[in-house]
């Protein structure tokens, strides 16, 4: 029997392409992403494998790539439970994609062609349609899509990959500040500041206004922390 929780119920399209277990799985990294299940909270296989109506199998394959993505923390002996974000993960992640975006931002300025400046401008419209949108992982998406926009402009590689490696991290941690009231618009003019530099072909200005955007970021965070604490 299914059971009933003061959240919404994970509910899986059985009628989709996808495979059965990146359904399982989309569903209770969404859940967690929006934090339907807070951090801490203990996950039972049994129990969502009856909520979603299917077997513990692709529940147990779902958790496991949710643990190698940092989602869930599996302790011996005592269970599944969401991993909770501490003052030094944020500290680490935010350190890096604060060096990352500002290298990137000053390649950008360089080298970025007149195509890559217009698929920014358009992340960037499509950011403001979102101010009273209530989809957050539609707000996460073209967020993350304004950022990969800007790694590819910077024409180098192994930046993309380096970003590519914190993906689920910074996607975590997006979930949180993006869903902070007037934190989206904010964002957004830190986004214009950083095209605006781009297009300018200021470098340093590129690099100082998205290097100032990933610490904004920061600073909302731990303040959330702070505040739940």
């Amino acid at each position: 029997m299914t059971k009933k929780t003061e959240r919404p119920q994970l509910v899986i399209d059985f009628n989709c392409a996808k495979p059965l277990g990146e359904a399982v799985y989309e569903a209770i990294r969404e859940a967690i992403i929006k934090n339907q299940f807070k951090p801490g909270e203990r996950l039972m296989e049994t129990e969502l494998a009856d909520e979603m109506a299917v077997s513990r199998t692709p529940v147990r394959e779902a958790v496991r790539k949710l643990e190698t993505e940092g989602y869930v923390a599996v302790i011996p002996r005592k269970g599944t439970y969401v991993a909770s974000l501490s003052i030094q993960d944020i500290n680490d992640v935010f350190e890096i994609r604060a060096a990352l975006e500002a290298l990137a931002a000053y390649n950008a300025a360089v080298r970025a062609t007149e195509e890559d400046i217009q698929a920014m401008k358009h992340s960037m419209e499509m950011e403001s349609s979102m101010w009273e949108s209530s989809d957050l992982i539609k707000t996460i998406e073209i967020d993350v899509q304004f950022h990969s926009q800007l790694y590819r402009a910077s024409k180098n590689k192994r930046i993309e990959n380096l970003v590519n490696d914190l993906r689920e991290q910074t996607y975590r941690l997006r979930s949180t500040t993006l869903a902070t009231p007037g934190r989206l618009k904010f964002a957004l003019e830190e986004h214009r500041k950083i095209l605006a530099a781009i297009e300018a072909r200021d470098p340093k200005a590129a690099r100082n206004a998205a290097f100032e955007h990933i610490e904004q970021s920061r600073e909302v965070m731990l303040c959330l922390l702070r505040y739940q604490a």
